[in-house]
């Protein structure tokens, strides 16, 4: 296997920067969320997102290879004086499948260690 960067990408060929992600089960079903934030995003930078096609999905991408996620939200949070400056974003999406999760973990700690952070429970 190469070694590729761990990467996170929801337009082709823009690369953005996981801030923080929270991993959560849902207590009615049991379900698995995991909540991806963003404090930036290169897509909105320079009006990226309209010369690069769109994934429609967040392409993670290690050594192992691709992995496609359909986020079930994404949530655009904006603050200061006027209200219009970008907060953060937040990517949800549910992992129902063990198999699925594990696969994730395992980009979550190569991404973490390429990129300097840590986990904390």
């Amino acid at each position: 296997m190469e070694s590729t960067t761990p990467s996170i990408q929801f337009f082709a060929g823009i690369f953005e920067e996981l801030s923080n992600v929270s991993l959560r089960r849902e207590v009615r079903t049991g379900k698995r969320i995991v909540l991806m934030i963003f404090n930036q995003l290169q897509a909105l930078e320079r009006f990226n997102s309209f010369t690069k096609p769109s994934l429609n999905s967040l392409l993670l991408t290690d050594e192992e290879g691709e992995i496609s996620v359909t986020p079930s939200s994404t949530r655009f949070i904006f603050g200061g004086d006027e209200g219009d400056e970008l907060q953060r974003v937040e990517c949800k999406f549910e992992v129902e499948q063990d198999e699925h999760m594990e696969r994730f973990m395992r980009f979550m700690h190569r991404y973490s260690e390429a990129n300097g952070m840590e986990y904390k429970a």
